[in-house]
């Protein structure tokens, strides 16, 4: 390997071996910050039983509500993980440990990508939950395997995306309560989309907004696959979530070589 000051970094298995050593990192810290990852975790749950007992009965989608707002809910899930990530990064930048890696023969993206790494994970993990919550609510998707894995696959690149996204968040902040701030926009889009409401009964210059950002398209696509209804909107969704986690990326490793 490398050592800090050269221009070489070490090769991929090297690589490989540094990013797990800080994905495993990353997740200590999350498992022992239980209070902020049961928040994490409960919160969407009790939006999603907000919606679907409160709101529910007086929201006319053309399908069951459960089945329509819980993608909606998946993305909020995502927003809500973003900001532990964004506050992870944050924390590591303002203590110092950045310096203190530094100085070790370590890869240099190792410790963006361990956060990334985790941040993924744990979401995923906190929308499995999620999914297991809302089925015994009575939540019953009519995808097969095929259509299912679809779905997953762009509910996993949406969460990668996002966390990207958070990371460089978490580069930008001066501190880490500031991180934590920047990412109520990402958990605010899925709001201004069609997660709970078709955008259909909004204004029509708040239509034009919610048709074409990021979360509408990633939403219909998921819908779709998981309710068996016809969509067209899965490469839409594809390429946006590609492009942001791109986004995302290159703006962390410029933010990092900054900072």
């Amino acid at each position: 390997m490398s050592h800090a000051g050269t221009t070489r970094y070490p090769v991929v298995p090297g690589a490989l071996s540094d990013w797990a050593v800080m994905f495993r990192r990353a997740l200590r810290r999350s498992v022992r910050g239980r209070d902020t990852l049961l928040i994490s975790l409960l919160l969407p749950i009790l939006l999603m039983l907000l919606f679907v007992y409160v709101f529910g009965g007086a929201i006319e989608v053309g399908m069951r509500y459960i089945d329509y707002v819980v993608p909606g809910i998946m993305l909020l899930c995502t927003g809500f993980g973003a900001s532990i990530t964004a506050t992870g990064v944050a924390t590591d930048i303002r203590s110092g440990a950045v310096d203190r890696f530094r100085t070790l023969p370590i890869h240099r993206q190792a410790l963006l990508t361990g956060h990334a790494v985790e941040g993924v994970v744990r979401n995923l993990a906190v929308i499995g939950v999620l999914v297991a919550v809302a089925v015994l609510l009575g939540f019953r998707p009519h995808a097969g395997i095929g259509a299912a894995l679809a779905a997953a696959g762009i509910i996993a690149l949406f969460v990668l995306a996002i966390t990207w996204i958070a990371v460089s968040m978490g580069l930008l902040a001066r501190m880490p309560e500031a991180a934590g701030g920047f990412t109520y926009a990402i958990m605010f889009i899925p709001y201004i989309s069609s997660a709970f409401v078709r955008t259909e009964t909004m204004p029509s210059w708040l239509r034009g907004f919610a048709d074409h950002q990021p979360a509408t398209p990633v939403l219909t696509a998921i819908r779709g696959l998981l309710t068996g209804t016809p969509q067209h909107t899965a490469g839409l969704a594809v390429l946006w979530c590609a492009g942001l986690a791109a986004v995302g990326y290159v703006a962390s490793a410029v933010l990092f070589a900054r900072r």
